[in-house]
């Protein structure tokens, strides 16, 4: 379900071939960025893409189509939210049935900036939730990547709830 989430934003691969060109030629232009990041692939049929191309590795395909596509709302619905720019006028639209057509178009000039306060407290909540998650379960996202070092951080995470627990005195 994470590559539903973060998927979408391959669109926005264009600002490392803007990178290239711009230390080739010099200048701080970002026309791929700016013309298709959300463009491309923030529009149901990426999403939808990602979501069948998911689900055909997966055991349980129904299942994985359907949350592969509650995760890529997610991801448009936290766009809309807080993907500002610094400026207030730095705001990124969504197009929902992009590539194919610019409408609807749909923006809110109300979102808050991408580095905001408001992020930064929904990502600290996320990660706070995810080690929970790991204490309860036995595993974290760490075991996509290694299954040793997952172990150890839930060894390390269970050990830290543990002293927690025996400083925190039963309720009376």
């Amino acid at each position: 379900m994470t590559l539903a989430g973060i998927a979408p934003d391959l669109d926005g691969a264009g600002l490392v071939l803007d990178l290239i060109r711009n230390a080739a030629r010099g200048g701080e232009k970002f026309p791929l960025y700016q013309q298709y990041h959300h463009y491309l692939l923030h529009g149901f049929a990426g999403g939808l893409v990602f979501a069948v191309l998911l689900a055909a590795f997966a055991n349980q395909r129904w299942r994985v189509l359907l949350l592969a596509l509650g995760v890529f709302h997610l991801h448009l619905l936290c766009d809309f939210a807080g993907s500002r720019g610094p400026s207030p006028d730095d705001v990124w639209p969504i197009f929902y049935f992009g590539p194919f057509d610019k409408d609807p178009m749909w923006m809110w000039k109300g979102q808050w900036r991408l580095d905001g306060w408001q992020n930064q407290l929904f990502s600290v909540g996320l990660l706070a939730w995810a080690m929970v998650l790991a204490v309860r379960v036995g595993h974290s996202v760490v075991g996509v990547f290694s299954r040793h070092f997952d172990d150890r951080l839930v060894r390390v995470l269970r050990d830290w709830t543990e002293k927690l627990r025996q400083r925190v005195p039963p309720p009376a």
